[in-house]
């Protein structure tokens, strides 16, 4: 059974030709860009929600375009953002949310092109490349009276949820190291932007996965007051400046050392999370598994979407003493279902883009300290 015929099955509807009835309540939705990002995580999750309709979704490509319309056959399929935002200057297509899944570099301008047309966005992570851009777009956001938020969908990994709760709970006592890594083996690279991008455009993998677990880190422990970096690329340096590899270590104002790890071309990886606390310590290899399961077409709303087997849940104890513990399902769904609430006047949304901009200026730090070092070195 296809996603759109589950979700089908789910609404009650037999014809999907057919226009959603009801819906006057919905929040009116578009997707810029179908890649990785809009085809994996936000068409799959926002179909997924009642709260929602989407209404269209911008894709140049041919072959995605025919994806879409096989996927979101209610949806329209748009070649540009400038035809988009002329449909809805026009009065053509009219929404309450856009969705920016396209590279970093873009974000900025699609971002401000939404928000001076009174329209609440969604930006995907990176949120921009430099942190006054989103202090920049704040500010724009503000200044129309409209939601901005950025889709930090790892704070929803079950991992990650896992190790929140146990420290939350006191399991570990107080936290003094917290390793995390994101690594896998891909050494013929991502096959995308991400590949070619430059630093300058928000390329490399401190903004791809840093960005991810930099946030994760300031969620658990806050503020960073110290950040040393280490960055490497291998390989065809000619291809673009940016990192293939990263470590950060950063200092928290809590006290809490945090050890970051970012590699796409680790032939062995490292646990996911390392977290030595004063009474045990909390280790988890594996990486969440929402991110596959929605590419391999399973919808959010499957009793088993987030589920986590018990082969791969993580452990705590103290030396060769351990106990298995439970991963808290995933729950990316989650943060589409806050924003839904905090659109509607209830809670607010699921990301703070301050907190955004606080990741980028680690970032910036990082990578401020490598170009001295590499002056330092050629003098």
């Amino acid at each position: 059974m296809t996603r759109q015929e589950q979700l089908n099955r789910r609404e009650g509807t037999t014809h999907p030709e057919e226009p959603r009835r009801g819906g006057s309540s919905r929040l009116r939705t578009a997707i810029i860009g179908f890649g990785i990002s809009g085809r994996v995580f936000h068409a799959p999750l926002i179909e997924g929600d009642e709260s929602y309709a989407l209404e269209a979704i911008v894709t140049s490509n041919p072959e995605r375009a025919a994806a879409v319309r096989k996927a979101y056959p209610r949806a329209r399929v748009l070649a540009s953002p400038e035809e988009l935002f002329s449909r809805i200057d026009k009065g053509s297509l009219a929404l309450e949310l856009v969705v920016i899944g396209t590279p970093p570099v873009t974000h900025k301008t699609l971002a401000k092109a939404a928000l001076e047309r009174r329209l609440h966005v969604v930006v995907d992570k990176p949120f921009v490349p430099k942190s006054e851009e989103g202090e920049e777009l704040i500010a724009a956001a503000a200044a129309a009276g409209r939601c901005l938020t950025v889709f930090q969908n790892r704070r929803w990994d079950g991992d990650f949820l896992t190790v929140q709760r146990l420290i939350r709970d006191g399991k570990l006592g107080e936290i003094r190291t917290f390793e995390s890594r994101f690594e896998w083996w891909m050494p013929e690279g991502f096959g995308n932007w991400r590949d070619e991008a430059l630093v300058a455009e928000g390329g490399g993998i401190l903004y791809d996965l840093g960005a991810h677990l930099i946030d994760q880190a300031i969620q658990l422990f806050g503020p960073v007051t110290e950040v040393h970096g280490e960055t490497s690329r291998h390989g065809d340096v000619t291809q673009s400046d940016a990192e293939q590899e990263a470590f950060l270590s950063l200092l928290h104002l809590s006290g809490t050392r945090s050890r970051l790890w970012m590699n796409g071309q680790a032939a062995r990886p490292g646990p996911r999370f390392h977290v030595m606390g004063s009474r045990a310590a909390y280790t988890k290899w594996g990486l969440d598994g929402q991110e596959k399961a929605l590419a391999e077409g399973q919808v959010p709303n499957d009793a088993q979407y987030g589920v986590e087997p018990p082969e791969t849940w993580g452990s705590i104890g103290v030396s060769d003493i351990s106990t298995s513990v439970p991963t808290l399902n995933g729950n990316y769904p989650r943060f589409y279902r806050q924003l839904a609430q905090a659109l509607h006047g209830v809670g607010s949304a699921p990301v703070d883009p301050r907190d955004a901009v606080a990741v980028l200026k680690v970032i910036e730090i990082a990578r401020q300290q490598q170009k001295t070092s590499v002056s330092a070195a050629a003098d």
